[in-house]
């Protein structure tokens, strides 16, 4: 499973072996422990990779062998390319900005985007 993180500073992604499922019940354990509120909506998540990235090639060939409409490569324009995943949004309220979420994938292509966002994250970083 991969895990964004929304966060005021950006974005952070992590493979984990929870499911989604048993992810959200020990979120809803935990927020009631704490007497937080919490939500859960079906939605999408998107980012942005750098459209030149060379192992780019590899996940859209992974893509179209899988044929899963969990995960869809959109050209924004000729430098970034859109990564659009559907999956659980969890967040304190139903309007927050910063939450997390969680979306199912086979292993490779939740390897490759994994994989291709911390490329992209490294790159960023070297040009700050």
């Amino acid at each position: 499973m991969l895990k964004l993180n929304y966060t005021e500073v950006g974005l952070y992604m992590e493979r984990t072996l929870t499911t989604p499922e048993l992810l959200i019940a020990q979120r809803v354990v935990l927020a009631m422990r704490l007497g937080q509120s919490f939500h859960v909506e079906p939605g999408c998540a998107c980012f942005l990779l750098p459209a030149d990235l060379r192992e780019l090639k590899v996940l859209e060939t992974a893509l179209q062998r899988e044929l899963s409409s969990t995960v869809t490569l959109l050209p924004v324009d000729r430098e970034f390319v859109e990564v659009s995943l559907t999956g659980s949004w969890i967040a304190e309220d139903r309007d927050a900005h910063e939450g997390m979420f969680l979306t199912l994938v086979s292993d490779r292509t939740e390897f490759l985007i994994y994989r291709l966002w911390q490329i992209s994250a490294a790159h960023i970083s070297s040009l700050a």
